[in-house]
């Protein structure tokens, strides 16, 4: 019977998240709706989430999903399949018991070169320090932090506590990141920001536990105990179970408002295992990350992916561009260089016909995701590096890169086929498969799906459907299995990767004095990629220029860099079609023009 105690127990867990309930107010036997008070839409998300960590159950096997115990008589011969996921081990123990340990897992601009050896020693101290803090195993951790080894060890830290970490932008606004913190329930905050943004968040968490990039780094120096640094009071590594939750990730989605979109420990290794096979790294390889650790893709190019396979990793502090990148490519001679298609372009553009040698001779590999990569722009940055390239795409929901072509055999214009575990389909709007040459909405199934947001049942149920996850992406197959991106489902403009709702852009807009009416709608710049453009009327006798002026310092102080306009234009009056109603398609139509 002790497989099914282990899917009881398992059970129990995926309830209480669902429910957001302690595990110990669930009774073993609890019924679901008479006990627990379930509505059908919970009961949808435990049974999405059972789907995505057991395999997909019958209709008969979900309809029997009425108790504790009904449920754990009908998956307890599955757990013999489960088995559980030494993080800790996986991503840094594992080298330095290989001997690996005085090799280098970072090259930081503040803290210099830290290997493996001392990143396993400083992930075990922050978890003693989280220990002496009487930071509670299992809670959530919220990290708003630049790029930084500070922020890795505190990742590994909380881990090695047993605690889920959630990593966020310091640029996002104060609203954001307290909506964030009170919506993930975090039990404490790492804070690690630039001078004047970190005292601002001291303030914003002045009641809550506290920890920050600086004292990690002051003991990543010393090696002294500090706040951060308290070896003694480590306990062994948490144990993880694959299905339980692990990581936690915010993206904006389709409503504006931030969803934690919840991975677990097995959907980390099987992320690194599925398009960790097709990167390829190596202990080797020095790799450099332009998209940060708060984003989806950032996280596992700069954590994931480069400590599962021993590699180095070179960080940039802060915002980037296109000067601090090809700075960091001059310093650091990355052989993996991962990006996103715009900053791509402006490496391109900013350089003119070619780059600098010493910029790309030691790039092996060129990765591009988080938005569409045009075919001639893919064709454009295998010339310029002269390197394998590999286009994917990916989503919050599904932890990283699904879909990929393979290097050496790009085929521009597409992006490929499914990586090792992943099973990629196109859908019609009820979830019906359609036949190649199709198009349709892009449907994922594997193990790396997520398992859930954090309270947002209704959504999840849209999302986490059919057994898998649906991105939002348009896609077509062709026969061979190779996938084309055609266009998001929705109006939510990606731009460089992160998912922007144009209401927020014109909200900002619209408070501007002399402005009488605004709308955002997605263009397309020179390379092809999708941009901002905000189209404004100005109110009659208002100075354009002044009015623009204004405009451009509201987007300054109340958007955050990634969503911002990359075009103002202003007209007379905004079109309308012979209803009355704004006629958007023209003003789509016009913003294509780069």
């Amino acid at each position: 019977m002790e497989h099914i105690d282990i899917a009881r127990d398992r059970l129990r867990e995926i309830v209480a998240s669902v429910l957001e309930v302690e595990k110990e107010t669930i009774a073993p036997g609890a019924q679901f709706y008479e006990e627990l008070g379930m509505s059908s839409l919970e009961k949808v998300e435990v049974v999405v989430t059972v789907e995505r960590e057991f395999g997909a159950l019958s209709a008969q096997e979900a309809a029997a999903f009425t108790s504790l115990d009904a449920a754990a008589a009908v998956l307890g011969e599955r757990t013999r399949t489960l088995r559980d996921v030494d993080l800790i081990d996986r991503l840094v123990a594992g080298h330095v018991c290989a001997g690996r340990g005085d090799r280098a897992s970072y090259l930081d601009p503040q803290v210099g070169e830290i290997t493996y050896a001392g990143l396993l020693e400083a992930a075990r101290a922050y978890a003693g320090a989280l220990r002496a803090a009487g930071i509670p195993e299992s809670a959530r951790g919220l990290l708003v932090a630049d790029d930084s080894v500070a922020t890795v060890v505190a990742v590994l830290g909380l881990w090695w506590h047993g605690c889920v970490p959630v990593v966020i932008s310091p640029a996002l606004t104060d609203g954001e990141v307290r909506y964030i913190a009170d919506d993930c329930a975090a039990a404490m905050v790492h804070l690690d920001a630039a001078s004047a943004r970190q005292r601002a968040l001291d303030e914003l968490f002045a009641t809550t536990p506290r920890f920050s990039g600086a004292d990690v780094r002051a003991a990543l120096a010393t090696a002294k105990a500090g706040p951060a640094h308290r070896p003694q009071e480590a306990g062994l590594p948490a144990a993880w179970s694959a299905g339980r939750e692990a990581l936690v990730q915010y993206t904006s989605g389709s409503t504006g408002m931030p969803k934690g979109v919840r991975h677990s420990a097995g959907a980390i290794a099987a992320m690194t295992d599925g398009i960790g096979t097709v990167l390829g790294l190596t202990p080797e390889d020095t790799v450099l990350s332009s998209a940060r650790m708060n984003f989806g893709y950032g996280f596992g190019n700069s954590v994931l992916c480069p400590l599962a396979a021993g590699s180095r990793v070179a960080l940039i502090r802060g915002t980037v561009d296109v000067h601090s990148l090809a700075a960091a490519m001059q310093r650091h001679r990355p052989t993996v260089l991962f990006s996103v298609p715009r900053l791509y372009a402006a490496l391109l553009n900013a350089s003119g016909t070619t780059l600098a040698t010493d910029c790309v001779d030691s790039v092996r590999l060129c990765v591009a995701a988080g938005e569409n990569l045009p075919g001639p722009l893919s064709e454009r940055i295998r010339t310029a590096f002269q390197a394998q390239l590999l286009n994917g795409l990916g989503a919050t929901e599904v932890l990283h890169i699904v879909v990929a072509t393979t290097p050496g055999k790009e085929r521009p214009g597409t992006f490929g086929i499914p990586v090792p575990g992943i099973t990629a389909t196109v859908r019609t709007s009820d979830g019906t498969p359609v036949a190649d040459g199709q198009e349709g909405r892009l449907h994922i199934a594997g193990p790396t799906v997520a398992l859930g947001y954090i309270g947002r049942s209704e959504s999840a149920a849209l999302t986490f459907a059919d057994g898998g996850a649906y991105t939002g992406d348009v896609v077509r197959r062709a026969p061979d299995g190779t996938f084309t991106h055609l266009c998001r489902v929705d109006d939510v403009l990606n731009l460089g990767g992160y998912k922007v709702v144009p209401s927020e852009i014109e909200s900002v807009l619209r408070d501007v004095e002399r402005v009488q009416d605004c709308v955002v709608v997605g263009g397309r710049d020179a390379d092809g990629l999708e941009q901002a453009v905000a189209y404004l009327v100005a109110q009659p006798g208002s100075d354009v220029a002044v009015v623009r002026r204004a405009v451009l310092a509201a987007i300054r102080g109340g958007l955050a860099a990634y969503k911002r306009p990359a075009r103002l234009e202003f007209l007379d009056v905004l079109p309308t079609t012979s209803t009355g109603k704004l006629a958007a398609f023209e003003l789509r139509k016009a913003a294509a023009q780069p």
